[in-house]
């Protein structure tokens, strides 16, 4: 089993010290998390309590469930992700079911 949480809030950063800006990244998804966080436009909804809670409660169940997903922001970066993965495939069923024989 593992969990995927989201950003939960924590004071996890409260210390943190960050290298100045890269050009080469800053029209890249990392140089848009880093705006996001000295703007403090990077909105953190999770629960950390309740994440920690789940997981332990996770292991407790019976049959423990083999992912756990944390908070809305987990949720969809998850979903969006294995959908275009289908969508991916999807494009490619004809190609692979001609690939069998015939008959």
């Amino acid at each position: 089993m593992f969990s995927l949480p989201g950003p939960a809030r924590t004071n996890f950063a409260a210390g943190l010290v960050s290298a100045e800006p890269t050009d080469a990244y800053g029209n890249t998804p990392v140089g848009d998390m880093r705006r996001a966080f000295v703007e403090g436009s990077f909105e953190v909804k999770g629960d950390a309590r309740k994440m920690a809670e789940a997981m332990i409660a996770s292991v407790e169940q019976n049959t423990a469930p083999r992912r756990l997903t944390f908070g809305a922001a987990a949720y969809a970066s998850i979903s969006n992700a294995l959908r275009s993965r289908l969508a991916e495939l999807e494009d490619q069923r004809d190609a692979a079911l001609s690939m069998d024989f015939d008959g």
